[in-house]
């Protein structure tokens, strides 16, 4: 038989149902979110009153910086809330808002990663042409497609939840971007090459931290980490996007569905957290420079990564 019924509310399990334990949990994650509210802050302060950080590079960070913001604020107030409240239930409709900013910011930042990677290939591959390619305005439109790029893509998979809240599922037909056949090409085109763009951006920045001794420095150990959690993020659906697009095929199993938002999250959740441990990073240099090295030791970063 079907499962006809219409959900209006989720009750949310949390951590843990024991009552001692929850004002530790509490701690801990109103710890963690000042954390990365106040780290990134600070980045985006940092940036926007020295002059030295004008660059694209920098630029770019500030905005990723305020992306994670906004994306670590979709959850962790709620749920701080809901600790204080002892409430457990969240609204169906209130479930959907906070998917739709949840993967808006998600996707922003991974758009965001994306950008930095050209930038950083520009810089390597193009040194002499840098600032010729990588212009203020360039950057501009690269972060404006981002956000509407992510936009688009949080509002179409939200709609597909709305859609599928009477029905039984056991598997999922992908609407895709556009069902004119002349466009497929164009379509596959634009996401392989952003897909290469991506994969060979990120093993860049790798490869160049990882073979000069300048650059075995804490922020960029973080920023390696990062390009290789980006590669495996946007591996998660990119490549099952380009051959349903060349096989014509718009299915995808319940299962799949699953496993793909499994390590989509996983990912996701790991770029949050390393730009959270990137932020402190940035937090230890700028407020207690002298003590840079002593603090951010190889250990650590090991240890926070």
């Amino acid at each position: 038989p079907s499962n006809n019924t219409q959900i209006s509310e989720f009750l949310l399990l949390g951590l843990s149902n024991e009552p001692e334990l929850q004002p530790l949990i509490f701690g801990l994650f109103l710890f963690m979110y000042l954390i990365t509210v106040f780290g990134n802050l600070l980045i985006i302060l940092a940036v926007s009153s020295d002059s030295h950080l004008h660059t694209p590079m920098y630029f770019f960070l500030s905005n990723l910086s305020f992306a994670d913001i906004c994306f670590t604020s979709t959850i962790i107030p709620k749920m701080l809330w809901n600790i204080q409240t002892h409430s457990k239930v969240i609204t169906y409709e209130g479930c959907i808002i906070q998917m739709y900013f949840l993967l808006l910011f998600g996707a922003f930042d991974v758009f965001l990663l994306t950008m930095m990677a050209y930038d950083r290939y520009v810089a390597i591959c193009h040194p002499l042409h840098y600032m010729v390619i990588m212009k203020p305005q360039l950057c501009g439109i690269l972060v404006l497609s981002s956000f509407i790029m992510s936009f688009l893509y949080s509002l179409m998979q939200s709609l597909m939840v709305v859609q599928f809240n009477n029905t039984q599922v056991s598997q999922f037909l992908l609407l895709g971007l556009s069902k004119e056949p002349e466009l497929q090409p164009l379509i596959f085109g634009l996401f392989l090459s952003m897909y290469l763009i991506t994969v060979f951006g990120n093993l860049l920045i790798i490869l160049a931290v990882s073979s000069d001794p300048h650059l075995h420095t804490p922020m960029y150990f973080f920023l390696s980490n990062l390009s290789f959690a980006d590669i495996w993020f946007t591996s998660t659906t990119i490549p099952k996007m380009l051959w349903n697009i060349q096989t014509h095929n718009k299915v995808i199993t319940y299962e799949g569905c699953i496993i793909q938002m499994y390590f989509i999250l996983l990912f996701g959740g790991l770029d949050g957290f390393l730009l959270t441990v990137m932020a402190y990073d940035r937090y230890v240099a700028i407020c207690h420079p002298l003590h840079y090295m002593v603090i951010m030791k190889l250990r650590l970063c090991g240890l926070l990564v």
